[in-house]
């Protein structure tokens, strides 16, 4: 674990604000402040996600098991039904989530 990064502290202190709404998708500001996923909770969404972390650290976790680590300016794609999960964040992560279908 890097020195920025906290222990995982799951807990509902993230903040997320809608940005922009739509009938295919959702654009929402999150704000994080160390909380990461409760143990054994995978986020299995019926939509696709791109997600950038805008500042801060974070790494994200995969039921294959594969992890990634993203720092500011990083992004990802989420396939619907790729279970996913938050391993770790920094307490000043602000990540941009724009959920969508096709």
């Amino acid at each position: 674990m890097k020195d920025n990064l906290l222990p995982c502290n799951p807990g509902s202190n993230e903040e997320f604000r809608p940005i922009l709404e739509g009938k295919t998708f959702r654009l929402e500001h999150i704000v994080s402040h160390g909380e990461c996923s409760p143990p054994g909770f995978w986020y299995d969404q019926n939509e696709e996600e791109w997600v950038t972390l805008l500042r801060g650290e974070a790494t994200l976790a995969y039921a294959d098991g594969a992890l990634q680590s993203l720092r500011p300016g990083d992004a990802v794609l989420i396939p619907a039904h790729r279970k996913h999960r938050v391993e770790s964040v920094s307490s000043d992560a602000v990540w941009l989530a724009l959920h969508f279908s096709r």
